[in-house]
């Protein structure tokens, strides 16, 4: 199977209810707000989809939601996070069941694995599943960086259609393109703030999380990219660096990083209507009424409507 994949795509959030469950009307206002906006594909189960923190049912629901707002218009991208191959093979199965057009994994975590493990890990992915194959590197999160070597190894065999760096290491990034550029590797960044540099450098698109608040200045901006419009996407990008403020509001005395960064986006899409809720998955905690309203504030300075 063969997919083509570029532009922007973001990485959803997942709107939970007040008990925790997965709020399935919230989630399908949010895949028509993107897909409003003209975003090129939607990825569910991400990062910013606090896969880490979701059950297997959990899991399925959100792409099985996803899948039937999307209906063929644009592709679905189920992240299939996990430990190990095996419990990663066993979520890319269920994620294809339930109208994943591609699933996407990080290499193993918890062990280390040497680069030619790594390999192994994609080869027995795609072999277990009749949908593409998409890489991710979040080192951050999962303290098993995708070596360059084994990256290359499994773009040059067709192991992987495309790459997800959050990295945040642009040079490393650089190293990639470099070093895939004669291979059919479909390479994005995952930078809220360096996205217009990404695309300059030859990044065939992007999966920024604060495009789940504003889609629309993401999508100006690639389109900006693609005219050759540097001035237009710089300008752009300076605006959603600014926005990207929001996930710096929370007291990191009182909550962690990620509650405070997906909280903030989460809180960004329930002021703009978008979601009934801003709580995210147990353990994380809220954010608090004054941050929130500082969110707020940010909106309104980057132009953007609040509906509550």
């Amino acid at each position: 199977m063969t997919i083509e994949l570029s532009g922007v795509i973001p990485p959803l959030t997942t709107p939970l209810t007040v008990d925790g469950g997965v709020d399935a009307e919230s989630l399908e206002r949010l895949c028509g707000f993107l897909l409003e906006a003209g975003v090129d594909g939607l990825f569910v189960c991400g990062s910013s989809g606090e896969v880490a923190l979701l059950s297997d049912a959990q899991r399925n629901r959100v792409v099985e939601v996803a899948a039937g707002v999307a209906a063929g218009q644009v592709p679905v991208l189920a992240g299939v996070v996990d430990m190990g191959t095996a419990r990663v093979v066993d979520r890319a199965r269920d994620a294809a069941k339930a109208g994943a057009a591609a699933v996407v994994s990080t290499p193993p975590f918890y062990v280390k694995p040497h680069p030619d493990e790594v390999v192994r890990h994609f080869r027995l992915l795609k072999d277990a599943v009749d949908v593409p194959v998409i890489a991710y590197d979040i080192p951050s999160a999962t303290h098993s960086p995708l070596p360059l070597r084994a990256l290359e190894e499994i773009a040059r065999d067709g192991t992987v259609v495309a790459f997800k760096d959050s990295s945040g290491d642009v040079d490393g990034f650089r190293s990639v393109l470099t070093a895939t550029a004669d291979t059919q590797l479909r390479v994005f960044t995952g930078s809220e703030t360096v996205t217009d540099l990404a695309l300059q450098l030859g990044a065939h698109g992007a999966v920024p999380g604060l495009a789940n608040v504003d889609p629309d200045g993401y999508v100006r901006l690639a389109r900006s990219a693609a005219a050759g419009d540097w001035a237009a996407a710089s300008a752009e990008q300076d605006r959603l660096r600014r926005l990207f403020a929001i996930v710096d509001v929370a007291d990191r005395g009182r909550i962690g990083f990620t509650a405070g960064a997906l909280g903030a986006f989460k809180a960004a899409q329930y002021l703009r209507g978008v979601i009934e809720s801003p709580r995210c998955a147990e353990p994380l905690l809220p954010l608090a009424d004054t941050e929130i309203a500082s969110i707020r504030a940010l909106l309104e300075e980057a132009g953007l409507p609040v509906a509550r």
